[in-house]
Formats: C-alpha cells, structure tokens, sequence
C-alpha cells in the first residue's frame, strides 16, 4: 500500500509538472493489471460499465479506436488467452463445441480467407483483427463469465447504471436546443457517434432492462431504480427521432408471441422468401430506376414530421443516400459475387459504381460513412457465402432460442432469454437499414446476446443428461 500510494502521488505530481494528464492514469492501469492477474472478472464487468460511455477518437495514420474501451478490449483478449491455454486440460469443450459457436466460427474464418483475394488488404486486416478481439472478449469470456443468473443481473446493472446517465446527459443538452429535432446530433456527442446509434444502444437494451426489473418485488428499492431508468430509456429513445429504433422496438414487442406460440420457423421461412422476391422485383428490368429522387426536393428535414411525409415521397435525403449506396453495392456484389471486394473496403471502391440518377447532395460522403445495410455490406466485401454464413447464425440463434425458452422452468433465466431474443430482434432490424455490427455499443451486445443463449442451452442440456441418467445404487 505505501508503494501504491507513493506512486500514485508520483504519477500525479509528474501530470502536473510535465503537463502530462495521462500519468495521472498510471495507478488505474496498475489496479487494472492486478485485477487481471487476481480476478479478471472484475475487468471484464468494467468494461461492461465503460461501454456507453465509451467514445471514438481519431488516431495518427488513419487509425481509430474507442476509449476507454477497446484498451480494456486488447488486455481482456490478451488475459482471455493465456487463461484459455493454461486451462486448456481441464476446459469443458461444450461451449466451443456448440453448433452456435461453430456458425460463428465459420463466419470468422470466411472474413479471414477473404483477406487473400481483398483489394485493399491492409484495411482488410486491421478489420480482421478488431473482429478476432470482439469475438474473443464479447463472446468467448462472455461465455466463461454469464454463466448463471447472478452474473447475468451484475452483467445488466453494469450497463444500465450507465446508459441511463448518458441518456440523461443528452437529454438535458437536447433540452437547451427545446428538443429540436435538426439539433438531436449536436446533443449525443461525445458517447455516441450520431442520434442513431445513440438511439439503437437504447433500444437493444430495453428488454434486458424490463425483464431484469420483474424478477425484483414490486416497489422495492431495485425495482423502483429499473422503473425510473426505463422511463429515462424511453424518454431518450423518443427524443431521439429515429424512425428505424422505433419500428424495430415495437417489432421486438409484437415478435414476442412469434416464440409464446412457437412460430419461429414459419416466420424465418416467410422473412426468407419475402428478401428474396422483394431484391428479385426491384432488380427485374431495373425497377429500382423508378424510384430515382428528384435532386431538388430531396434535402434533409429539421422538423421530424415533415421527414416522416418525405420519407413516404421518398424526398428524405437519408433513405435516398441510402438507396445511392445500396445500388452501387448490387453492382460490386456483381462483379465479385464469391470474395468481395474485401473485409472493410465498400468505401474505398463505391464511388465507381454509383448510378449518378440516385445522388444526392451529400453523396460527397466526406465523413466516409459505410453502405447503410450490414447484409449488402456483407455480399461487397464478404460475397454471397458472407451474407450466408452470417444469415446463417441468426437463424439459428432465433430457431434454438425458441426450443431453450420453452423448456426453462427458472422464471428469472427464461425472462434473460427473452431480452436476449427481443434485443437481437432489435439489432438484427436495425442492420436492414444500418451497419452496426462493427461498433462497440452495438456489436458487443450481438456477440453477448450469443453467448448468452449457448450457455442457457448447455445447462438445460447438463440438467437432461442428469436427469435421464439411472441413480448409482452401491452393491
């Protein structure tokens, strides 16, 4: 303890001295690396906290990362790794072998042999390898750490303690603009990247919050907490105007009787069949060419009703610039069909395929933003196999979550699993629409809600088996 304290008063004099705040940190990163030694867990909950207040920042040499918690996300996979192989012996292979997992690592290894055939292999990489440590933390030691329903309520009260005050941060800003809609993104910053991912964290995690708050009494202290942080939750997502977030929420809703009355395969095998006609018709004889904007009146709106009647005209600049890309992206998913382009580089080549009837006047893109669909954006830089291989997880996250629900007698771990279905619901939405998978407030969550189901599945399995095996009775 006097070593400590000496050199915490050491870094922070050093900050001062030589103007240097960062010293100030250097005790943090010595508890930070004790806990990793001690219990990891304890990091891995930190790094759960630090998610919505995490904030991106511009890098030299065209780099960027997330702070503080993409540092917290190299130093878990680092620990993560060495713990994986110093157990490797006594490691039940359960969770690596469940068809969940291996979904997932098929996906993985196709980003990977997509690297070789990339047009720009350097990006390709540098995205490979921020895909390799988001599977590693928000996956794998998800899995070795939420593994009962103590770890799944520390898991939902270390992100929604947070999320709640960044809401009430932004609201109280988007309260001095009166709560204008054109002034919704100068008021999520520096948290959120922009008024819809600010407004998807909030609705992904919405579920996990309700269902949290049903398994305390009513009107206890905890359970009065949950209630006002919802309304908080709620009161943001309103205020956030993000058409997208409020059609999905109210999806993820109705699409709970989908699994009360176990149509989940039926309703797979229609959201299947209607994609398919749906691209099949706009794509015949370039009927998309009929929906071409008028460059004059497509402009972006600064009340939220007058963008709801243009969306309905198609005069919204954002729908419209959306559909700029996504043709451009039919026609690069045309020319390499089975590699793509490469992990990372829609926006490096999409420019050259864009139909000039479909610009708008912010086709400029200086803030090089990506395609606005992760399933398109899948097929330019992954091929068709990448939309398979990622179809293919959801559909089997929805068709085994259906089965795990109905079979879980704990009324607290089936209310779990039925945030993780809805905010999924939410996300996998939001994706038609967006790319989000690849940032942290969102793309964590995707790969917990994963873990999540593959450890309720491998207990119920765990409690089957020893229920069906005969009592040892001694001779």
């Amino acid at each position: 303890m006097y070593v400590f304290a000496a050199i915490t008063l050491c870094s922070i004099l050093g900050a001062i001295r030589y103007q240097m705040n960062f010293l100030a940190l250097i005790p943090f990163g010595i508890i930070i690396a004790y806990l990793c030694v001690v219990d990891f867990r304890k990091v891995f909950f930190l790094l759960l906290f630090c998610l919505p207040f995490s904030m991106e920042v511009e890098l030299p040499g065209g780099f960027a990362t997330d702070l503080p918690t993409e540092p917290l996300v190299l130093l878990l996979m680092g620990v993560s790794i060495l713990y994986f192989l110093k157990n490797l012996p006594t490691l039940k292979g359960d969770f690596f072998r469940h068809p969940l997992t291996c979904f997932l690592g098929i996906h993985f290894f196709w980003i990977f042999i997509c690297i070789f055939t990339s047009a720009d292999t350097f990006v390709s990489t540098k995205f490979f390898l921020a895909k390799f440590w988001y599977i590693v933390v928000y996956f794998f030691l998800s899995g070795l750490i939420l593994r009962d329903e103590n770890a799944l309520r520390t898991m939902i009260w270390c992100i929604s303690i947070p999320i709640s005050i960044t809401t009430l941060y932004v609201m109280i800003r988007h309260a001095g603009y009166g709560f204008a809609f054109d002034k919704i993104n100068a008021s999520v910053g520096p948290f959120y990247r922009n008024h819809v991912n600010y407004a998807a964290t909030l609705s992904l995690f919405t579920p996990f919050v309700w269902y949290l708050k049903s398994t305390y009494q009513r009107f206890s202290f905890r359970w009065n907490i949950l209630w006002g942080m919802l309304i908080i939750i709620i009161l943001g997502i309103v205020f956030a105007y993000t058409r997208a977030a409020y059609l999905a929420l109210i999806a993820a809703v109705c699409a709970y009787w989908i699994i009360h009355f176990r149509l989940i395969k039926l309703v797979l095998l229609a959201a299947l069949i209607g994609s398919i006609m749906f691209a099949a018709n706009l794509l015949n004889n370039n009927k998309y060419l009929e929906y071409a904007p008028t460059f004059e009146k497509t402009i972006a709106h600064k009340e939220f009703d007058n963008l709801v009647a243009a969306t309905a005209k198609g005069e919204d600049v954002s729908v419209m610039e959306r559909f700029y890309r996504w043709i451009a992206g039919v026609y690069m998913l045309k020319e390499r069909a089975i590699f793509g382009f490469g992990p990372g580089n829609f926006h490096g080549f999409y420019k050259a395929y864009t139909v000039r009837s479909f610009e708008t006047y912010v086709s400029d893109n200086p803030e090089k933003s990506g395609i606005h669909s992760y399933y398109l954006m899948l097929g330019v830089e992954q091929g068709v196999p990448g939309i398979i291989f990622f179809v293919a997880i959801l559909f089997y996250f929805f068709y085994r979550l259906e089965i795990v629900y109905h079979r879980e007698t704990n009324p607290a771990i089936a209310g779990f699993l039925m945030g993780t279905y809805m905010s999924v619901i939410v996300i996998v939405l939001l994706l038609i629409i967006n790319d989000l998978i690849e940032t942290d407030k969102v793309g964590s969550f995707f790969f917990i809600c994963l873990a999540i189901l593959v450890n309720i599945d491998i207990q119920q399995q765990k409690i089957s088996k020893a229920k069906s095996s005969p009592p040892f009775i001694p001779e």
